[in-house]
């Protein structure tokens, strides 16, 4: 499928990153494709990573913390979130079943090792930056208060909208959320939005999730 324009503009700041973005619809969705999904994106983890020591060693994995170092932020103390997921499933957690889109954006981040984040749709404006967080600025997280400075984080004109690290309580989604962005914050050394996009396309195979890719 060729990939679209984006429908809002984009500056990226940040050297050596690739952002692959695509919008999610809910359409006739199956539960029990997803959790049989689910199952597996467990296994192909436990299958790559034999223990957590594997995982830092990991080309992507390595390639994130090189860029999170590279903003501003020790990638041990705020681990990418990709590594805190596969972290934990390599020592045992499942993939929960929370809500489709958040499902599909946390196999996703798993199978490509990169953090990924589902956005509701509306939530956010035309123009975004992807930079470094400057003193003073944070934003409500899904576990709290968080501060952004030497964070990659991506804005809008309003302020911030994700990092990386944890998600945003402000373009979060919700139940009844029927429709999303979906942003993969991809290392360029390592991975391509192709790449990204085939891995989507597979996930969302038989799952009555429509997923379109943008550039």
């Amino acid at each position: 499928m060729l990939m679209k324009p984006l429908p809002f503009d984009i500056r990226e700041d940040l050297e050596g990153w690739r952002l692959f973005w695509a919008r999610l619809a809910i359409d006739d969705y199956n539960a029990n494709v997803m959790a049989a999904r689910r199952i597996q994106v467990v296994a192909d983890a436990r299958e790559r990573f034999k223990n957590t020591g594997e995982i830092g060693s990991h080309k992507t994995v390595s390639a994130l913390r090189k860029l999170f170092k590279a903003a501003g932020c020790d990638p041990s103390r705020y681990r990418p979130a990709s590594e805190a997921l596969l972290r934990r499933l390599v020592k045992g957690s499942e993939l929960p079943a929370i809500q489709p889109l958040v499902d599909l954006n946390n196999c996703l981040s798993a199978e490509l090792a990169v953090p990924c984040c589902v956005m509701t749709e509306g939530s956010f404006g035309d123009s975004l930056v992807w930079r470094s967080g400057k003193a003073g600025e944070a934003y409500e997280s899904l576990r709290g208060p968080f501060k952004l400075e030497n964070k990659p984080v991506l804005f809008d004109a309003d302020g911030p909208l994700d990092t990386p690290i944890t998600g945003n309580t402000r373009v979060m989604v919700h139940q009844e959320t029927q429709s999303a962005w979906l942003v993969a914050y991809l290392p360029a050394a390592e991975l391509d939005r192709d790449h990204a996009w085939q891995t989507l396309d597979s996930l969302c195979d038989g799952l009555g999730i429509h997923a379109e890719p943008f550039i």
